[in-house]
């Protein structure tokens, strides 16, 4: 697929780069995204998620009534799960919620995004950005020349450029990340993916 590379003003540089077939146009596996995207998602849960059980409640371990007599059900503890203030019953614990996948089916997934989106006419190939300094207005103005500030954009870099991820920070519906860094769930969540022209390259390298 050849897609003409465009500047940062919106206006075709007259040049053009030719997607490789092997990575922007094979037969989307969809079942492979499906368990990238679940992987990714899982992998961002801490876990860290605790509430304590009657054995870790601080109180008294004294019977607070007589067994019988009392016309109400017995009770041993006030640390009884029953009672207000004590412990909860097979409360959450921490623990990993992590998944494994493997390299091949990883690769595969990426390659399948990132054909649905050249299928579909999503991507975009730009100049590779550069600012002299981190500002948002400038980044605004680039994401205004390709007509795509209205919508969720991903921006890929070939390496990480720290002015152009400070300026792109504080517009939430866009995100700068480099090739290297690229997952399944960035390409699925986002409706446009401008490349950088350099970011191709890198793209090649690494996923051919």
């Amino acid at each position: 697929m050849k897609l003409e590379v465009l500047d940062s003003k919106g206006n075709n540089t007259g040049r053009s780069v030719n997607l490789p077939k092997e990575i922007f146009g094979i037969e989307p596996n969809d079942h492979v995204v499906y368990l990238a995207v679940k992987q990714y998602l899982a992998n961002q849960r801490q876990g860290t998620h605790k509430a304590k059980e009657r054995g870790e409640i601080a109180g008294s371990t004294r019977k607070i009534k007589r067994q019988k007599g009392t016309g109400t059900a017995r009770a041993g503890s006030i640390k009884n799960p029953l009672f207000r203030g004590g412990g909860r019953v097979f409360g959450p614990r921490p623990r990993t919620y992590k998944v494994g996948l493997n390299k091949k089916a990883k690769s595969l997934a990426r390659k399948s995004v990132l054909s649905t989106k050249a299928n579909d006419g999503k991507i975009l190939v730009v100049e590779d950005l550069s600012f002299d300094a981190p500002k948002t207005k400038d980044f605004v103005d680039v994401l205004n020349s390709l007509n795509v500030a209205n919508e969720k954009t991903l921006f890929v870099t070939p390496t990480y450029n720290k002015e152009v991820y400070l300026s792109s920070r504080n517009f939430p519906k866009s995100q700068v990340v480099c090739a290297a860094d690229l997952n399944v769930y960035q390409i699925m969540n986002a409706k446009k993916l401008v490349l950088a022209e350099g970011a191709i390259k890198q793209i090649k390298e690494i996923y051919a």
